[in-house]
């Protein structure tokens, strides 16, 4: 029974897959669109705002439907608790761009299989859109704020650049709760990426050398061989040698 649920829980995700990438892509669309235009119109602001829930709505659907449909709930719940957070923690403004895991999750699915080859190309996007998200949040939540050091698009993208590198000039820093939530995941975010990208290197690097290795080994036998059938031709040639003398 267990394998007939995880068969229609694997065919829910094929399907929901991109749908859910697109939302997630809109919901950052609409959310940058909020954040950055500061005068927007009570109409507009409100079309945006229903949008942000829709999309919400949909990402908790898919949440329940995909535990329903698990055969091991248990199994589920630990293994997706990426997918949990995504749905509960944006429940707080700030971390509304949480939802933007799809993205994330189907850039990891995508690039599996080939992920050392394209490691630049999966930092670079996964760099960007945390960036993204993590300079949009702070500035949502720190702009209005009287103490506030973040106050502009340019100033929150300078901060997300150094706190994601881990230097942290502290020339730009959050003052709010909701702000420093939001640095305290984005220091993570950052050192888990860090991790990721070197020891992804760094395995790289191992199997490269395994492979220079292993090509020298080879050559060396070769070598032995070729070795090998030269002294033999050399036997043979002093044998004949010494018989056309003996004659």
């Amino acid at each position: 029974m267990f394998e007939t649920d995880e068969r229609r829980l694997a065919h829910w995700e094929r399907r929901a897959e991109w749908p859910l990438t697109g939302l997630a892509v809109l919901f950052v669309v609409a959310y940058a669109w909020q954040v950055l235009d500061d005068r927007a119109t009570p109409g507009l602001h409100t079309v945006l705002e229903v949008v942000l829930w829709l999309v919400w709505l949909v990402f908790a659907v898919d949440y329940v439907a995909r535990f329903t449909l698990a055969g091991d709930k248990r199994k589920f719940f630990v293994s997706h608790l990426f997918d949990l957070l995504a749905v509960i923690l944006p429940m707080v403004r700030q971390l509304r761009v949480l939802r933007l895991i799809t993205v994330l999750k189907l850039l990891n699915h995508r690039f599996a299989g080939k992920f050392r080859q394209r490691v630049g190309v999966y930092a670079a996007g996964v760099t960007v859109l945390v960036g993204l998200c993590a300079s949009l949040a702070v500035l949502d939540a720190e702009r209005h704020h009287p103490d506030a050091t973040i106050t502009t698009f340019g100033d929150a993208t300078w901060w997300t650049l150094t706190t994601i590198s881990t230097v942290g000039y502290g020339d730009r820093y959050p003052v709010t709760w909701e702000g420093r939530l939001v640095a305290a995941l984005l220091m993570i975010g950052g050192i888990a990426l860090l991790g990721v990208i070197t020891g992804t290197i760094a395995s790289w690097l191992v199997e490269r050398l395994s492979g220079v290795e292993d090509t020298v080994a080879e050559a060396e036998q070769v070598t032995l061989a070729e070795l090998r059938l030269v002294r033999e031709e050399l036997a043979q040639l002093r044998a004949e040698l010494r018989a056309t003398d003996r004659g």
